[in-house]
């Protein structure tokens, strides 16, 4: 088994370092698909592989696909500038080459690193998607919306994680969250979705409850508690944003993966 690991970047010079190095002496072969970065991004990747390739869509499935057409070998490690392998998965994906088995595909855990604690609860672990596969068996599709893996094939479970960096700053997460309600309000809106007297008060506390005490963001400190109200605000949001587009009659604009 031979792994080519395909890579998406815009703007990551800061992160993709450590991303690119986790790779080292595990895959074959590394391709970067650059969305015109106007940093670094492209010259610190060249340090690490000759296949570094723009393109010009903000189409995040077509960008990933492009990186997919371009791989050498048969079997495609996908990974976020912002993530890297853990030292456990890097000697497990070593073991899966050198004796693989009748897989098509592998379900990767991801741990996430937020304010200063590796986050093991709070319905952000394991968060198990395909992240090795077989590139006759997985293509990236999208609708206006969501990205996705379309994965047609038998899959098998690694048990190490992905390491991944996430928000840098409440501030980052915040603007994040900002971002995807907008779109999900968006989503409702086309599916002639109200936003009922409820939302604002039920559904926002029962999204704390079941973040905070049911996945048991309490076990996480005080990231679980910003984690669990953060996700309370987002239900709060995204409901608030939907009344706004009812009342102004205007569709919100789908945000590209580039914004």
């Amino acid at each position: 088994m031979k792994i080519t690991a395909v890579v998406v970047t815009y703007n990551n010079e800061k992160k993709i370092i450590d991303c690119l190095e986790s790779l080292q002496g595990v895959v074959d072969e590394i391709v970067v698909v650059d969305s015109h970065s106007t940093d670094l991004t492209r010259k610190v990747a060249a340090y690490f592989t000759d296949k570094v390739y723009r393109h010009s869509s903000a189409d995040y499935a077509a960008l990933k696909n492009f990186g997919q057409e371009k791989a050498s070998f048969n079997w495609i490690l996908s990974l976020e500038p912002d993530e890297r392998l853990s030292r456990g998965l890097k000697l497990e994906l070593l073991k899966v080459k050198q004796k693989p088995d009748e897989a098509e595909g592998y379900l990767v855990p991801r741990r996430s690193f937020y304010l200063g604690r590796w986050i093991r609860h709070s319905g952000w672990y394991p968060n198990r998607r395909i992240r090795l596969y077989r590139k006759d068996k997985g293509s990236w599709v999208r609708d206006r919306f969501r990205v996705a893996l379309d994965f047609k094939g038998s899959s098998g479970r690694l048990k190490n994680p992905v390491e991944h960096l996430a928000f840098a700053s409440i501030s980052e997460h915040l603007n994040y969250l900002n971002r995807v309600t907008e779109r999900r309000a968006q989503e409702l809106y086309l599916k002639r979705k109200k936003a009922r007297f409820y939302h604002f008060w039920v559904s926002p506390a029962a999204r704390f409850l079941g973040t905070y005490l049911g996945k048991g963001g309490w076990l996480d400190g005080f990231p679980g508690l910003v984690i669990s109200t953060l996700a309370a605000y987002s239900v709060f949001l995204k409901y608030a944003k939907l009344k706004e587009v009812w009342k102004k009659g205007e569709r919100i604009e789908p945000v590209s993966h580039s914004q």
